[in-house]
């Protein structure tokens, strides 16, 4: 794929189910899903995740695009923990982590991916889509392309339409492959406006997070926030966050 042509045109006229969490990725992931002609039905999970300013981002993103229908979904990981972004764990700031660092939520794809596929068979879809990358993705196990090819595979065992032969589902991930840099360049081909957009996992000021976009700011030193300035950086694209 080149970054200037749009690697969704199967999905024209089709009913997906987009995880939208309101990051850089699953916004490219929008941008693509809805200049390709899709009926986007955006999914956000509420997760009770300490950085929901990322909420703020999924609401306004799914009203600028118009989606067919937004779901903001609650289910509470907190009640598990043994994340950063879960439980009472600091947010490393030392600069990226190497191996699975502890903002990675476990199986958190493996849960968003399968309420996904609830959805899409209840409605009788068969497109999931979902902005994971294997190159810059910090180390998180499910974003691996072994993982998204497993899941695809268990999705058409595990659901009637699937077993009936009524329905073949697909997991879409046109940013598989990119770097960040890539992704950048990605999301502006496709026009998105990154400014909506969020990654920080820790946000501040901590008073600022009651949804309004205007409030909170990006903290610039956790690995998704480093992630995000090298994206902008080696793309060549000025960077619209604001930083603290």
């Amino acid at each position: 794929m080149t970054v200037s042509e749009n690697p969704l045109p199967e999905l024209r006229g089709k009913p997906v189910v987009l995880l939208l969490s309101g990051g850089l990725d699953s916004a490219t992931c929008l941008a693509m899903a809805s200049n390709a002609g899709a009926q986007v039905l955006a999914l956000t999970i509420d997760y009770n995740q300490r950085h929901r300013r990322e909420l703020a981002a999924a609401q306004a993103l799914a009203a600028h695009y118009k989606v067919a229908r937004h779901i903001r979904l609650p289910l509470d990981l907190r009640g598990f923990g043994g994340s950063a972004l879960t439980a009472d764990i600091d947010v490393p700031k030392g600069g990226v982590e190497p191996g699975i660092p502890v903002t990675y939520v476990p199986a958190r794809n493996t849960i968003f991916l399968s309420v996904a596929l609830g959805w899409a068979e209840a409605m009788g879809g068969a497109d999931l889509l979902i902005g994971v990358n294997a190159l810059d993705y910090s180390g998180y196990p499910d974003c691996r392309p072994e993982f998204i090819a497993s899941f695809e595979a268990m999705a058409n065992l595990a659901t009637k339409a699937g077993v009936e032969g009524t329905a073949r589902y697909r997991v879409h991930t046109p940013l598989l492959s990119l770097s960040k840099a890539g992704i950048v360049q990605a999301a502006a081909a496709q026009g998105l406006d990154m400014g909506m957009t969020w990654s920080c996992y820790d946000p501040t000021p901590a008073e600022g997070l009651n949804g309004r976009l205007e409030d909170s700011k990006h903290c610039g030193k956790c690995d998704s926030c480093r992630l995000r300035q090298k994206g902008f950086a080696e793309a060549g694209v000025p960077d619209p966050t604001i930083y603290a």
